[in-house]
C-alpha cells in the first residue's frame, strides 16, 4: 500500500477562493479526492482553513455557510494534533527554520506516514524528515 499525501491548508483555501480561477479548480480536484480517501489532513489545517475563511472571506463566508462547508469536507480524514507532534514541530522548526505552524504542518505529514505535502507554502522539492514538498500551482 502506497503512503497517503498530506494536503495543506491553502489547497482547501484555494478551493473556495473565486479570485484565481486556475486554482480553485486545481485545488477543487484535490479536494475532490481527498473526500475520496486519497489525501489527509490535520485538525491544524481545518483550523487555519476555517480562520482564513471566516477572516478574509467575510462577508461572502459567513458562520452558518462555514458549517456548512466544515459538514462537506467531513469525509476527509483527518489526523490529530497531539503533544508528541508538537515536539516535533519544534524539532523541525530548529532543523528546518521553518515557522512552528508548519513545523506542525510536516510534523502532522510524517505521523501519518505521508511521502509527500502539496502546499504553496514551502520550498517545492524540498525534503523535511525525508517528507517531500510539492506545489501544485
Amino acid at each position: 500500500m502506497s503512503a497517503i499525501d498530506f494536503l495543506d491548508t491553502n489547497i482547501l483555501v484555494y478551493s473556495y477562493d473565486i479570485v484565481d480561477l486556475r486554482k480553485q479548480g486545481i485545488a477543487q480536484n484535490f479536494v475532490d479526492q481527498a473526500l475520496d480517501g486519497a489525501f489527509i489532513i490535520s485538525e491544524q489545517v481545518l483550523a487555519e482553513f476555517a480562520s482564513t475563511l471566516l477572516d478574509k472571506m467575510a462577508p461572502s463566508i459567513t458562520p452558518a455557510g462555514l458549517t456548512r462547508i466544515l459538514d462537506a469536507l467531513g469525509p476527509i480524514r483527518t489526523i490529530a494534533t497531539d503533544a508528541g507532534m508538537v515536539r516535533r514541530a519544534v524539532e523541525a522548526t530548529g532543523a528546518y527554520g521553518l515557522h512552528f505552524c508548519d513545523g506542525l504542518i510536516i510534523a502532522a505529514a510524517e505521523r501519518a506516514g505521508s511521502e509527500t505535502v502539496w502546499s504553496e507554502d514551502f520550498i517545492a522539492g524540498q525534503k523535511y524528515f525525508g517528507i517531500t514538498v510539492r506545489n501544485p500551482f
